[in-house]
């Protein structure tokens, strides 16, 4: 009765009733299963809710097309910026080697020579250091006594550091020079790689397993539900800052030193650190975290072959340290400067700290004051540190670096004595390490035809996220400066209570949450005035902005 007036108000329904494909439809629909399919059973406690909710986050994150994209996306949940511990590459404080290899995931191994993999190189190596080591002989008498120098030095260094990083630049500058010019006719690479100076190196992760701050520790204790979890390890954001004197990179990486499967052996051991990185010496700023490798997303020569680094920091520390504390921010330096260089890296290929890399990447580095070299050979294998993946990830990075060794003996009437044909025959072997071709997806997370925001077609998109990503990277201030408890609010208005008599204005004050925890994109966009809108009316206010929705 009810299909007969159901038809009579919709004639055209009986016919799609009556069809026999519809028919079909409806049968498959009511198909059953020899065993039954139920959903999922989520875990509907706080933290697996929470875990879901990041997981979520870091799938989006790994499916945005563009570099840029994700480095936005990373900065999405905070508006001022994250509070992150500053990795500065020439500020070691007494003691870190434990907090630095935890924080870069790296097993330092200390050797005399090489790795095996260099072993191939040896002998070509020889015959250049017969070659050249008349003219760098030369070059460094030059540079030490030859030339009268007039340097300007800054007000943020000691300047005797800044004299010795000066003097140690230029060396660099002409043992680079003879070395190139030798080897350009000998090996391909040479000529196609590119050569930058007082390069920016920035690298930003999130490193988990950390023991909470005092206030933290203190709020949860507010709550009934979160006392069980007082103590709980939390994430911290880590920015690191270097600037090395001279960079080579190409458009190809280095090949691995130890094959990818032996990130996980048990025997590469790093030794956690769990206290607070302030208990060590290292502060805390706000800033947005940026990985900037020393060239923007979309350039040619994106992998990094061999980095210099000054060791004046080396001068102004404390002479109660002692020579072995000295070696140790050696090798911490180098840790720093090649996690955070191959990170970047690893970041313009479109990984992330939440996305880990399918592939090592390779750099060398060399610390040095042009007498006493240091050189390093570090592979990347882990950039994924966070909370949930720090006890799980059974991968490690790998270091393998040399004590300070002597170039030469001294400099008497404009003439190097004692040079060291060893130190200078294993420089020579970084630049005779040849890049190669992998075999695998170099860039599985990225787009397949847009990669970098100059691929989009689209004006008014491309335009806004260069320019968004740039104003980022940037991390110039605010338009309002970040707000902040004042001292006597602390005192009076929170620990003890005492002007209770005064409007309540404040968000501390008013129950509201803080506003360090305001949204990337929890602003009002440019106003377009009435005279700039599409012809001929338009109730469109405002520019559209195209942040990535994560």
């Amino acid at each position: 009765m009810y299909l007969n007036r159901v038809h009579r108000t919709f004639p055209k329904l009986k016919k799609i009733i009556s069809r026999p494909q519809s028919q079909a439809a409806l049968v498959e629909q009511n198909e059953f299963t020899e065993t039954p399919e139920y959903p999922p059973i989520l875990d509907q406690s706080l933290e697996a809710r929470k875990l879901r909710e990041r997981q979520e986050l870091h799938q989006k994150i790994q499916e945005l097309n563009t570099v840029e994209e994700k480095q936005i996306a990373l900065n999405m949940p905070r508006y001022y910026g994250w509070r992150c511990i500053m990795f500065n590459e020439d500020k070691v404080p007494y003691n870190a080697m434990p907090l630095v290899q935890c924080y870069t995931r790296s097993h330092f191994i200390p050797v005399d020579k090489l790795p095996e993999s260099y072993n191939e190189t040896a002998a070509s190596a020889e015959a250049v250091v017969q070659e050249t080591k008349s003219l760098i002989e030369e070059a460094i008498a030059i540079e030490n006594d030859g030339v009268d120098r007039n340097f300007t030095t800054s007000v943020d260094k000691p300047e005797a550091s800044q004299r010795e990083d000066a003097l140690a630049k230029c060396v660099v500058k002409q043992i680079n020079r003879i070395i190139t010019n030798n080897l350009t006719d000998k090996v391909p690479h040479i000529l196609s790689s590119q050569v930058d100076y007082d390069t920016r190196h920035e690298a930003f992760w999130f490193i988990g397993g950390v023991d909470p701050p005092p206030k933290l520790i203190a709020w949860r204790s507010k709550y009934n539900w979160l006392k069980s979890r007082l103590h709980e390890p939390i994430d911290r954001p880590v920015q690191y800052i270097g600037s090395p004197m001279l960079t080579i990179r190409n458009r190809l990486p280095l090949k691995p030193l130890i094959p990818y499967s032996e990130a996980e052996n048990p025997e590469f051991k790093v030794p956690q650190f769990t206290n607070l990185p302030g208990s060590i010496g290292y502060c805390e700023d706000y800033r947005h975290g940026t990985n900037v490798p020393g060239y923007w997303p979309g350039d040619y020569d994106e992998f990094g072959l061999m980095s210099f680094h000054g060791r004046g920091h080396i001068i102004d520390r404390k002479e109660s340290f002692g020579p072995e504390d000295n070696l140790e921010a050696l090798h911490c330096q180098a840790m720093k400067a090649s996690f955070g260089w191959l990170l970047a890296q690893a970041n313009h290929q479109g990984f992330t700290t939440f996305n880990d890399v399918t592939y090592p990447l390779v750099t060398q580095t060399a610390i040095t004051n042009g007498q006493l070299w240091s050189l390093y050979a570090y592979q990347l294998n882990t950039i994924e540190m966070h909370n949930d993946k720090v006890d799980s990830n059974p991968k490690h990075n790998v270091c393998f670096g040399t004590k300070p060794m002597k170039l030469y003996d001294c400099i008497e009437d404009g003439k190097v004595k004692g040079l060291n044909e060893d130190v200078l025959k294993m420089l020579i072997q970084f630049y005779l390490n040849a890049p190669e071709e992998r075999e695998h997806e170099m860039k599985p997370y990225l787009g397949k035809e847009v990669q970098v925001v100059a691929d989009i077609e689209d004006d008014n998109k491309r335009c806004w996220l260069e320019s968004r990503y740039k104003h980022l990277v940037a991390n110039r201030p605010k338009h309002l400066l970040r707000p902040e408890i004042y001292l006597w609010e602390k005192i009076y208005k929170i620990e003890h209570k005492t002007r209770f008599f005064e409007a309540k204005r404040r968000p501390f004050e008013l129950g509201q949450k803080s506003p360090l925890n305001r949204r990337l994109d929890d602003h009002l966009p440019p106003y377009i005035p009435k005279a700039l809108r599409p012809y001929p009316k338009s109730r469109k206010k405002f520019e559209t902005t195209y942040y990535p929705k994560v």
